[in-house]
């Protein structure tokens, strides 16, 4: 048993160097930032400076009011990848259960096209969505050979969701079809002989069987969403300055500690979120009819 123990051990070996490597010590120093000033003193000021910073916007009326810069930035950063996250949700949940009960073959099939985009380099894939979305791209271009108005959708918030969905599209669809492909289809079969319609087996035996898989694809779609920068940035054509942005615009400027500071704010927020969802998970009723 102890020569088991230690082979499991200098197996998992790697795995904990890299984690510790490539995870914990940059959270390490971004958290050391966070809490440091230009002359690596301790300090609480670039944490106070996220909350109480303020700016003097123009709404569309005219009028002036005074916000919160960082909040505001964050809030509508949340706001986009919630949006983008529901939306993956929505079209991910049902194709993952139709690829999961597909055969072996078609399965395959599947999970490649899924994969494709994927081989591509990021940047190509956004300027692609550029390409199509712009106002003489491919889709403008379509409504007016079919004799309909064009539309403006670069520098919308549509167009960053659009985005955010294209790109992060997979990483919600993977989760869920690795759970649901590890269910045991005689549980849909004795919910039925109880009396469940179609509707009742997906609400009591599905849904709740498959909610670790949901909670992994919310998690791995509403982390990089709420905290990208470059789909604003081409996509919104710069109008929609997101928490992404922020952190980037103080990086380039060499304010290294408070772009340290925003990014371990959003890491708390995040981790919060994500703990409080967990949780929810665990209290709930594997399923049942």
């Amino acid at each position: 048993m102890k020569k088991d123990l230690l082979t499991k051990r200098l197996t998992i070996a790697p795995y904990g160097a890299w984690a510790v490597l490539f995870i914990v010590v940059p959270l390490v120093f971004v958290a050391y930032y966070a809490f440091t000033d230009d002359s690596f003193r301790f300090t609480t000021a670039n944490i106070t400076r996220f909350f109480t910073t303020t700016a003097n916007v123009t709404d569309e009326t005219g009028a002036a009011r005074e916000v919160h810069t960082y909040l505001l930035i964050f809030g509508r950063s949340l706001k986009l990848a919630v949006i983008s996250t529901v939306i993956c949700l929505l079209l991910g949940y049902p194709l993952a259960y139709i690829i999961s009960r597909a055969s072996d073959r078609a399965q395959k099939i599947i999970i490649t096209f899924i994969m494709i985009p994927m081989w591509m380099n990021f940047l190509i894939r956004t300027y692609a969505w550029m390409t199509i979305l712009q106002d003489t791209g491919i889709l403008n271009n379509a409504l007016t050979a079919l004799g309909l108005s064009r539309i403006k959708i670069i520098g919308t918030e549509t167009a960053v969701v659009v985005g955010m969905v294209y790109d992060y599209f997979p990483y919600m669809i993977l989760p869920l079809y690795s759970i649901m492909a590890k269910m045991d289809t005689k549980l849909f079969e004795a919910a039925r002989d109880l009396g469940c319609s179609g509707a009742g087996v997906l609400r009591r035996v599905i849904f709740p069987l498959s909610l670790p898989g949901v909670l992994n694809g919310i998690t791995m779609v509403l982390i990089p969403s709420i905290s990208t920068f470059y789909i604003s940035q081409k996509l919104g054509d710069g109008k929609f300055f997101l928490i992404g942005d922020a952190i980037e615009g103080q990086y380039t400027a060499n304010n290294l500690h408070f772009a340290a500071a925003i990014a371990f704010i959003l890491m708390v927020i995040l981790l919060i979120c994500m703990a409080v969802m967990r949780r929810a998970v665990d209290k709930r009723p594997t399923g049942g009819v």
